[in-house]
C-alpha cells in the first residue's frame, strides 16, 4: 500500500472503534491518521478566545481526540513522517515549530491534514459523516476546482487544489467503505484532483 494520510473527522466519535478495527486489517500499512478536533474543538469555539489562542487551543483539541483514537489500539506519535505501520499523529509540536497556516476558523483540522499530506508528499483520505462533498445538494464524484461547501473548512479545497494533493473524501460512518478503498476497490466518494 502506498503511504497515506487519513483524516478522521471529529464528528465520527462513535465510529472510531470500527474505523480503528478496519485500519488494523492492514497492520503494515504506512497510514498516518490525523485526528479532527471533535467535541474538544467545539468547546474552544463556544468559549471564544482570541484567534491566536483559539488556533493553538484547537490544535491541542486535535491531540485530545488523537489520544481517544489511540485508546482503541492505534499507537500515537508526534513525529511528522510516514510511519512503517498505522499511527495517530499528535500535531501540536510540529505545528508550533513550523506554524504553517493562518490562525483562523477558516483553517481547521481538514486543512491541517492537507498540510500534513503535502509536507509528506502523500495522498490524503478524509473521513466525514457524509458520502463526500456536495455542490448545490448534489454529491460530486470528482472535483477539479474550489467551491464553497459545508463538509470541509473554507480553506480546504483551495489548499488541496493549489498544492496538487490527491484527495478522497469518504463516509467514515461506513467503515466497510474505508476497507474497500484501502483494498483498491471502487467506492462511493468524492475525489479531488487537479487533473483527471
Amino acid at each position: 500500500m502506498d503511504p497515506l494520510v487519513l483524516k478522521m473527522g471529529g464528528s465520527l466519535l462513535e465510529s472510531v472503534p470500527e474505523i480503528v478495527r478496519v485500519i488494523g486489517i492492514f497492520p503494515g500499512a504506512p497510514i498516518l491518521v490525523v485526528p479532527g478536533g471533535g467535541p474538544f474543538a467545539e468547546r474552544v469555539r463556544e468559549i471564544g478566545p482570541p484567534q491566536d489562542e483559539a488556533h493553538w487551543m484547537a490544535i491541542a483539541a486535535m491531540e485530545q481526540y488523537g489520544w481517544f483514537i489511540s485508546s482503541w489500539g492505534l499507537q500515537a506519535t508526534d513525529s511528522l513522517r510516514v510511519p512503517a505501520s498505522p499511527r495517530v499523529f499528535l500535531p501540536y509540536r510540529s505545528m508550533r515549530e513550523r506554524d504553517p497556516l493562518p490562525h483562523t476558523w477558516d483553517v481547521t483540522s481538514d486543512t491541517i491534514a492537507a498540510w500534513v499530506a503535502y509536507t509528506l508528499q502523500v495522498d490524503l483520505v478524509v473521513l466525514k459523516p457524509v458520502d463526500g462533498l456536495y455542490q448545490e445538494g448534489e454529491l460530486q464524484d470528482r472535483i477539479g476546482k474550489a467551491f464553497s461547501c459545508c463538509e470541509v473548512d473554507a480553506s480546504f479545497l483551495p489548499y488541496v487544489l493549489s498544492h496538487r494533493i490527491r484527495c478522497t473524501v469518504l463516509n467514515g460512518n461506513s467503515p466497510r467503505r474505508l476497507e474497500d478503498f484501502l483494498r483498491g476497490d471502487p467506492v462511493r466518494c468524492t475525489r479531488v484532483e487537479t487533473t483527471f
